[in-house]
């Protein structure tokens, strides 16, 4: 799925030539519009084809998020060269990806912000051997923007239409627009990560890109959140326990009612109204339903689920009603730290110099150069065993210690 968010992200060394000509709209894949694939014969042909082709395969996926509940593709691309482009309807594909994902164990797979898409590409089955991602290539290159789209305009050339990444993909009949805009997406990618490569090259950072992709590749899922219901917008309104039980009951039944009809939670229930509730404390049902959402037709009908939730948190008994926080894993926030512990502040205060030397020197964003929370953790309790061992242990890659660990060493000697 093309995304944007990054676009503002990334070094700000790289300036873009002035005097480069306008960008060419890119409005029509070269080779037509492909016919969407649905059947399983047709899938195999696709493998076929793929097959038959050479070099890398761009790859990208487009799910329905804000819409559904799952993070499932609604719509698979394609492309490699000699073979063409491909788009694939998974919906009716379901576990028949065999064929396909035999031909794709073995190439180069080019995406875009690889992160976002190879975990509903896994749930099809499939799983990349080598990656190239364009988006984290940009980074490391130090361009300014690592959208897909400015990078495709500053590079190529070329310039891409918006307005269909955020679009309901689980839509069918798929619009020929959104196909367009979707076949497009792999159109450039391969080109793309040809002019990457070879700007890493010239900077020497190509075996750090390496080390990056791999580490993308091999990710393990995140972990379990601890009490997502916490991350309900506008909880900080709320501090009474019996309060937050209301949000907790109400999160759990959106949440389950969202995944049985696979919806978006925020179209089954807003935050709004699960916080306007547990504020409000209504006595009754027929109270619940005079609040503003749940007097909505919508809302009426499922009036009782609602109720049931709320009046679960109102006959909690003490001992069973949520903590106001979760035990912190992990460092304070970083405003405490000079009253809380001034040694702390000073270790960071270095580190944080010291790596912002290093994201000067190589023009490579401060991010990526060492994930944040890992720095803080080092500051904040130094380690007894070496700076070398403990950011192996952090998941840092190679690359990033031999740069890092000789600067954060002496920074984790400051002093106040």
């Amino acid at each position: 799925m093309r995304e944007d968010a990054g676009a503002a992200a990334g070094s700000t060394h790289a300036q873009v030539d002035p005097a480069a000509p306008e960008p060419v709209p890119l409005l029509a894949p070269a080779d037509g519009l492909p016919e969407v694939v649905g059947s399983v014969a047709a899938l195999d042909a696709v493998a076929e084809r793929l097959a038959a082709g050479q070099g890398p395969v761009a790859v990208d996926a487009e799910r329905a998020s804000g819409f559904r509940y799952s993070a499932r593709a609604y719509l698979v691309q394609l492309r490699r060269a000699g073979a063409g482009s491909f788009l694939i309807d998974p919906i009716p594909l379901a576990g028949r990806f065999g064929p396909l994902a035999e031909v794709l164990d073995g190439p180069e797979w080019v995406l875009h912000a690889a992160s976002q898409d190879l975990p509903c590409l896994a749930e099809l089955g499939l799983r990349p051997t080598r990656l190239f991602d364009t988006e984290l290539a940009g980074r490391l290159a130090g361009l300014p923007r690592v959208g897909l789209g400015p990078m495709v305009e500053t590079l190529l050339g070329l310039r891409l239409e918006k307005g269909h990444g955020a679009a309901d993909w689980s839509t069918r009949p798929l619009p020929r627009d959104w196909l367009v805009y979707a076949a497009l997406d792999v159109e450039v990618l391969i080109e793309l990560r040809d002019v990457l490569d070879s700007m890493l090259a010239e900077q020497g950072k190509r075996e750090w890109a390496a080390q990056e992709f791999e580490a993308v590749r091999t990710a393990p899922p995140p972990p379990a959140r601890a009490d997502p219901w916490r991350r309900t917008s506008g909880i900080h309104r709320v501090r009474r326990p019996r309060q937050l039980a209301t949000i907790r009951e109400l999160w759990q039944a959106r949440d389950d009612l969202a995944e049985r009809r696979d919806i978006a939670p925020g179209r089954v229930l807003p935050d709004s109204a699960i916080i306007e509730a547990a504020v409000t404390a209504p006595p009754s049902s027929a109270e619940l339903s005079k609040l503003p959402i749940f007097r909505g037709r919508a809302q009426r009908k499922l009036a009782s689920y609602w109720w049931s939730a709320v009046n679960r948190a109102a006959t909690l008994p003490n001992a069973d009603l949520p903590a106001a926080t979760l035990p912190a894993d992990g460092p304070p926030p970083v405003n405490r730290w000079p009253d809380r512990d001034p040694e702390a502040a000073a270790r960071l205060a270095a580190a944080r110099a010291a790596v912002a030397e290093l994201s000067e020197r190589h023009d490579i964003p401060v991010e990526n150069l060492l994930q944040p929370d890992l720095l803080r953790r080092l500051c904040w309790r130094p380690p007894a065993e070496p700076v070398t061992d403990a950011l192996r242990a952090g998941r840092a890659r190679e690359w990033q210690i031999a740069l890092t660990a000789t600067p954060l060493a002496h920074a984790l000697t400051a002093r106040p």
